[in-house]
């Protein structure tokens, strides 16, 4: 099994980054990987419906050390965990999201991977457009 560090610059504080980040009314404007649709709550449990079908997600308690790691429990049953990080960089913040490969095909990896990175660009985009429609954050 392999893992892959697929990370983005954002000119923005982790500060910031996270908190757009850990804002999951948001998740559907980034995470096409993740949402396809409005998050519904029950308790601290998330339901989004994804590219996998309907699935639960529920992310570590808020902290302030810019970790966003959350646990994805598939239609099958199996819940995947997602270590996802916000962490300070020279020109802002660098977010990082540990794809695993577990049991995808070398292929299946290298789109999930895509997929991801792909998903980390708009959160950047969303990130960098507040930021400048607030000034100093």
């Amino acid at each position: 099994m392999e893992s892959r560090h697929v990370s983005r610059v954002i000119s923005a504080s982790p500060q910031t980054v996270y908190e757009v980040a850990a804002n999951v009314d948001n998740l559907p404007i980034w995470a096409s990987g993740l949402a396809h649709s409005e998050v519904t709550r029950e308790g601290d449990t998330l339901w989004v419906d994804s590219p996998m079908g309907r699935v639960s997600v529920r992310f570590v308690a808020p902290n302030e050390f810019g970790i966003l790691d959350h646990d994805v429990t598939l239609p099958s049953g199996a819940t995947v965990t997602n270590p996802l990080r916000v962490i300070a960089h020279p020109n802002g913040a660098e977010i990082i999201f540990t794809v695993r490969q577990l049991d995808l095909s070398d292929d299946e990896f290298d789109s999930d991977a895509t997929t991801v990175g792909e998903d980390l660009d708009r959160l950047r985009e969303l990130v960098e457009e507040a930021t400048r429609s607030r000034p100093g954050t």
